[in-house]
């Protein structure tokens, strides 16, 4: 593993680095790259490099606009994702290929929750990302699914992939109980839109290894 320091943002490298091979930039909550990559092992996914983003302002960096918290005591979300993208794009994915010392051949991008969610708007707002991995994405956040029927990619991606927990849509809060329905409806609309798509759903709720889901995701648009 090689660790970079890049415009305040922890950004830990595993993998090839043999060109041509993939690049996958995955944003995670914590510092949750190394178990990602140790569940990518296990799963015998193809070669590719992992650049596992920490170190985020997660509600707002991650979150397309603003909207309310989902619990009294929570933050909101400030809508901060198109700077963090600009971000992404300008300065931390060059270093990243900088530090790798090849062209890769294709850059792809992997989330999980909010960060799945990311990574789904990210693929409306550039033509940077070949493929897109939505691992237990929080497409309840409001407006979301609108916004997707709404508007074009810039360039389709070459695949997508989705994921969510069984049990998820059976949480108290009105808001997230949305999101299983929201994310078929999505899924459905890149079926038709006939983009390489695949909808999972696993055991458990949006906390069940997460790390397996992100790296199921990542072998599945890999592969």
């Amino acid at each position: 593993m090689t660790s970079l320091e890049i415009e305040g943002k922890r950004v830990s490298l595993f993998g090839s680095e043999n060109a041509p091979s993939p690049l996958v930039i995955l944003n995670t909550y914590g510092d949750e790259g190394e178990e990602v990559w140790n569940e990518c092992r296990k799963l015998e996914c193809p070669p590719f490099c992992l650049a596992a983003i920490s170190n985020l302002d997660w509600n707002n960096e991650l979150s397309p606009w603003e909207s309310p918290a989902l619990y009294k005591n929570d933050g909101s979300f400030s809508g901060g994702a198109d700077s963090y993208l600009s971000l992404l794009i300008e300065k931390i994915i060059p270093a990243i290929c900088d530090s790798i010392g090849s062209k890769p051949a294709y850059i792809a991008l992997a989330g999980y929750s909010l960060a799945g969610l990311f990574a789904l708007y990210a693929a409306y707002k550039t033509d940077i990302f070949s493929r897109i991995a939505s691992a237990s994405g929080s497409m309840w956040f409001p407006g979301f699914e609108d916004f997707a029927k709404s508007y074009d990619f810039i360039k389709k991606p070459d695949c997508i992939y989705l994921s969510l927990g069984d049990t998820e849509a059976k949480a108290k809060n009105k808001v997230l109980a949305t999101v299983q329905d929201k994310t078929e409806s999505i899924f459905e609309l890149y079926k038709s839109l006939e983009i390489p798509a695949s909808f999972e759903l696993n055991k458990g709720n949006h906390f069940t290894e997460a790390a397996l889901r992100t790296a199921k995701g990542i072998k599945w648009m890999l592969e």
